[in-house]
C-alpha cells in the first residue's frame, strides 16, 4: 500500500474513531472543502516519521482536501491553491504553511502548527480551485488541550 494511502487512511480511521476530531466541511459554489485540525500527538509515531510530522504535545496539524461536486457520485479530488490563516482569543494572527499531498485519487494539504494548552483557533481557510477563477472561503474554530 502506497504510503499517502496508508497516511489517508490512517487520518480517517483518526478522524472517525474520536468524535473530539469529528471533520468538518464547509459545501459552497460546487465543491466541499473538507477540513480538520487535531494534536500530532494523536499521530502514531510511524506514520508522523513517514511524512517528517514532528509529534509533540504543543504541535497541531491542519488537514484540508477540496472535493467537486459531481451528482451522483462523492466528487472529485481537486488540486487547489489553499491558504490557511489562523487567529486566537488574544488576536494573534499567523499563515501556516501547507503542503500537499497528492494520492492517485486524493489531494489534501497539511500544516504544522504551535498551540497552546486550551488555545482556541479560528482558522480562515481561502481555497481557489486549480483552472477556477473563484476564490472560495471556509472557517474551522477548535480548541486545543495538550496537557
Amino acid at each position: 500500500m502506497r504510503k499517502t494511502t496508508l497516511f489517508f487512511l490512517s487520518l480517517l480511521g483518526l478522524l472517525l474513531s474520536i468524535p473530539a476530531f469529528a471533520e468538518n466541511s464547509t459545501k459552497t459554489a460546487g465543491y466541499t472543502i473538507h477540513h480538520n485540525a487535531f494534536l500530532s500527538t494523536e499521530l502514531s509515531p510511524e506514520m508522523a516519521g513517514q511524512y517528517d510530522i514532528r509529534r509533540s504535545p504543543n504541535r497541531a496539524l491542519i488537514n484540508i482536501s477540496i472535493i467537486k461536486d459531481v451528482p451522483n457520485t462523492t466528487g472529485i479530488a481537486t488540486e487547489a491553491k489553499v491558504s490557511v490563516t489562523a487567529r486566537n482569543l488574544r488576536g494573534q494572527i499567523r499563515t501556516i504553511p501547507l503542503r500537499e499531498i497528492k494520492e492517485a485519487d486524493a489531494v489534501y494539504y497539511i500544516g504544522e502548527f504551535l498551540v497552546e494548552n486550551q488555545e482556541s483557533v479560528t482558522f480562515t481557510i481561502e481555497v481557489q480551485p486549480l483552472g477556477d477563477d473563484k476564490t472560495l472561503h471556509a472557517t474551522l474554530k477548535q480548541q486545543f488541550f495538550t496537557r
